[in-house]
Order: C-alpha cells, then sequence, then structure tokens
C-alpha cells in the first residue's frame, strides 16, 4: 500500500514548481545583479583602502559591509551559537565546513573577530584578485608541493603566533554532496606549528540558499555554531591526524546534512 503523504498532487507539483522558477528569476535578475553591484563598489573600496592600511583591517571593514548587504538582499537569516568561545584578543585558528560560497558572507557578518583567510597560492597569481588579497593580509600557501608546502605552512605559523587570527576550510574545497568531506592534514600541521588554540565552526544551511554552482540565490535560514576551543599546546607534528579527526568530530556533531 502506497502512503498518500509520499504522493505530491499535480496540482500541488505544478505550483512548487511555478514557484520555483519564480524564485530563480527573481535571482537573476535582481539580486544577482544587486550582489555584483556590492562587489564592485565594497571591492574598489577596498582595493581604495589597501592603499592606506597594509594590516587589512578597512578591508574587513569593506567586506563585512559587503557581506551584510549580501544577506540582507537575498533575505537570508543567521542563527549564531557560541560566540562566548570567540576571543578577538587571542591569535586563533577558526576552523570551518565549508558548503556554499554563502559561508563567507555568512562569516564576515557573523564571527566578530578579525580575521585572515588561508588560501590556494594560485589565487594570489590572479590579476587584480591576487593584489588586493596580499594587501588585504591574506595569506598563500602551496598545496601541490610537499617541500614549499611545508615551507609556506611555517610562514604562516610565523604569521599566527605574531597575532594574526586565520580562518581555513580543512575540508580543502566545497562540498558538494551535503555531506562533511575528509580533512586535510595541512591545516592542523598550521595550528600545531603555531601553538595557537583551534575553535571548530559548525555552519549549517548555507547550501539551502545558494547551492554549489548555481545562481540561485534564495531566502532562507542559516546557522553558525561556534565550538569551545581546542588546545595545541604541547602537540607535535606526529598528532595532526588524531588532531584532525578530534575537530572534525567537533564539527560533525552538530552538523547538519544538506539535502537535494
Amino acid at each position: 500500500m502506497v502512503n498518500p503523504g509520499t504522493i505530491v498532487a499535480p496540482k500541488a507539483r505544478q505550483e512548487s514548481r511555478v514557484r520555483y522558477l519564480l524564485s530563480y528569476a527573481r535571482s537573476l535578475l535582481f539580486t544577482n545583479l544587486l550582489i555584483y553591484f556590492y562587489t564592485a563598489v565594497c571591492g574598489t573600496a577596498s582595493l581604495l583602502a589597501s592603499l592606506f592600511d597594509s594590516q587589512g583591517r578597512w578591508q574587513h571593514a569593506c567586506a563585512r559591509v559587503w557581506s551584510r548587504l549580501i544577506l540582507k538582499t537575498s533575505g537570508i537569516r543567521v542563527h549564531v551559537e557560541g560566540l562566548e568561545n570567540v576571543h578577538p584578543d587571542e591569535a586563533t585558528i577558526y576552523c570551518v565546513n565549508h558548503q556554499s560560497a554563502m559561508d563567507i558572507p555568512v562569516l564576515f557578518v557573523s564571527l566578530p573577530v578579525q580575521f585572515r583567510f588561508v588560501a590556494k597560492r594560485s589565487l594570489f597569481n590572479l590579476p587584480f584578485m591576487g593584489s588586493h588579497l596580499r594587501r588585504s593580509g591574506h595569506i598563500p600557501v602551496d598545496r601541490d608541493r610537499p617541500r614549499e608546502a611545508m615551507k609556506s605552512m611555517k610562514t604562516v605559523a610565523k604569521e599566527i603566533r605574531e597575532g594574526k587570527s586565520v580562518l581555513l576550510f580543512p575540508e580543502g574545497h566545497r562540498s558538494r554532496n551535503g555531506q562533511l568531506l575528509p580533512f586535510k592534514a595541512g591545516s592542523f600541521y598550521i595550528a600545531i606549528l603555531a601553538g595557537v588554540p583551534i575553535v571548530p565552526i559548525t555552519i549549517n544551511g548555507t547550501p539551502n540558499v545558494l547551492k554549489p554552482d548555481t545562481y540561485h540565490v534564495r531566502a532562507g535560514q542559516t546557522e553558525m555554531i561556534v565550538h569551545p576551543a581546542v588546545s595545541t599546546e604541547g602537540l607535535n607534528l606526529k598528532d595532526a591526524e588524531e588532531l584532525s579527526e578530534q575537530v572534525k568530530g567537533i564539527i560533525a556533531s552538530r552538523f547538519v546534512p544538506a539535502v537535494g
């Protein structure tokens, strides 16, 4: 016997399809155009600010304004938990799961601390973007060449010890299947070399408001959970895998897989 609750009536399916098409049209003709406009204006302001601020603080402020405008225009709400675990005056590594391009605006708006991204070096070689990333204080790291990778991780660790908080996506890239991907050990080598605490962060709901590899931005609820810090005191590089599993377990404890 078929459960009636699993069957969608033709009229309901048609209404759902119409609603989806209207939402997609709004995204393409309104939301995305405004996002491009915000990006052009805030990007120009950030680039100009970088001429006067080599520390990246003004650029971070521009990124927060850009992110706030995107979330407001898109109708995206963020529920935040655990801000008591954020200590802006302490150098920290924030490890975050990554499912959508909308993770970045959510983080800029909701995480009340100056942070810099650790990004693959190839991005720093791109025209305009590369120079802007450097002027904003973001840090390049090699991923493909082991010897260069270790050298760049030591450079990142040095900058962190000097007081710079950084944000890492330990999966390495966005998940396309709604599940957590394996965590790469490099993030945890950096943490151990720097000797600073790791603060795990779980983000949920962002694939529902912007699915990877699409332009369909939709209104909806997201959440960011900041977990208590994990100490790296007394650890050596041999402990990186165990540390990775510990942090992944914490993030997974509040992770909600994306559906569809």
